[in-house]
């Protein structure tokens, strides 16, 4: 297989590009040749993801947190763009790119104790579950609204343009994104000033229960960037070689001062919207079926076998070192308390004036509900 499907002009907005093939192997043509150190990793991630979320949507299950979505099919593409990435590149996520933290060096614990919403939550019980978020990596808090980080990703590469710094900017959307007005409003400014963005939507196919085909009559999601003026790239978003080769691409482009790209990931969402969601109301078993044969962690993970990083007793190590590391973490997370009482105080104003100052006394001196209420 080609790196680029044929198409009539070989316009790599309307292609696919990708690398990995299905025995494991990889076109020369376009693999970034990443050493083997940084082949495993990505693995590893990526695996981490697929049993780290799986246990999260079993404790939503069973009542021990209210609600998790999961990246469940389209690990390829944080994983790949944290791995491309600069620990100074600020990310400005959707629901699906969380793990990007993780790679970056965030605490296993301080991440899962924002699902819990407890003490040890960086955001002090404020987001909702799966809405991560860490200055120390980074990573911006992301808003349920469809689309409002895009042109923040946008304004921020404008500020380090102007700033003349090096930062590149990464905003994240889903397909349904691409049909709100914040998308456009981004793709226009940003193509016109310049700025230093990657903007990736990870086209999933589905925005909850509206298919792809219904957002928009477009060949494709990335030849929309032709309308704005600036570069349309599609790849196979379950192929972490080629998310990372196009990625890190952009990036560089970005960085030397060339300017945005758009980036479309065409991938799959395995599981539901969210756990809230019930996906067989609206997609079919088979089509699931066959995504689930372009699992994007089965096919690293062949190709690391093809080329003798990994075997049988690796994988099983690789798990059961992942499953021991998420076991003692949830079990530590679940034992701590919600936030103090104080912490609703926090972050209103850089000194906190006097009314205020008088409430928070007033709340610590109040009754307190009895032990187990």
């Amino acid at each position: 297989m080609s790196a680029m499907e044929r198409v009539p002009d070989g316009d790599p907005s309307l292609g696919l590009l990708r690398t990995l093939r299905d025995d494991g192997s990889t076109d020369p043509a376009t693999d970034p040749c990443l050493p083997r150190e940084t082949l495993l990793r990505m693995y590893r991630e990526m695996r981490k993801m697929r049993v780290l979320e799986t246990r999260m949507v079993g404790l939503q299950r069973q009542g021990r947190v209210g609600f998790y979505g999961t990246c469940m099919g389209q690990e390829a593409t944080p994983i790949a763009t944290a791995l491309a990435t600069e620990p100074g590149d600020w990310i400005f996520p959707a629901l699906r790119e969380s793990s990007i933290m993780l790679v970056r060096g965030f605490p296993l614990e301080k991440y899962l104790a924002q699902v819990f919403g407890n003490s040890l939550d960086v955001l002090k019980g404020r987001n909702m579950p799966s809405h991560m978020a860490a200055r120390e990596v980074n990573q911006v808090s992301w808003s349920s609204c469809i689309g409002p980080q895009i042109p923040q990703a946008v304004g921020a590469a404008w500020a380090a343009k102007l700033r003349r710094d090096a930062t590149v900017t990464i905003g994240f959307m889903g397909d349904g994104a691409t049909s709100q007005p914040d998308f456009h409003n981004a793709m226009n400014f940003a193509a016109v000033f310049q700025v230093p963005c990657v903007m990736i939507c990870q086209n999933n196919h589905w925005s909850i229960s509206v298919p792809t085909a219904r957002q928009t009559a477009s060949q494709t999601l990335a030849v929309k960037a032709k309308a704005y003026g600036l570069p349309g790239v599609r790849v196979d978003g379950n192929d972490a070689l080629a998310v990372y080769r196009v990625v890190k691409d952009a990036v560089d482009r970005a960085r030397a001062g060339g300017g945005p790209t758009f980036i479309e990931s065409f991938t799959y969402r395995m599981g539901a919207h969210s756990t809230s969601d019930d996906p067989t109301r609206y997609r079919s078993d088979e089509e699931v079926k066959r995504w689930a044969e372009k699992d994007p962690i089965d096919r690293i993970r062949r190709h690391l076998e093809k080329v003798g990083l990994l075997d049988s007793a690796s994988i099983e190590r690789v798990d059961l070192e992942l499953n021991e590391e998420i076991s003692r973490a949830i079990e530590a997370v679940e034992k701590l308390p919600p936030p103090g009482l104080d912490s609703v105080f926090d972050d209103v104003y850089a000194e906190l004036p006097w009314h205020l100052a008088e409430q928070r006394e007033e709340l610590r001196r109040g009754p307190r509900a009895p032990s187990g209420h």
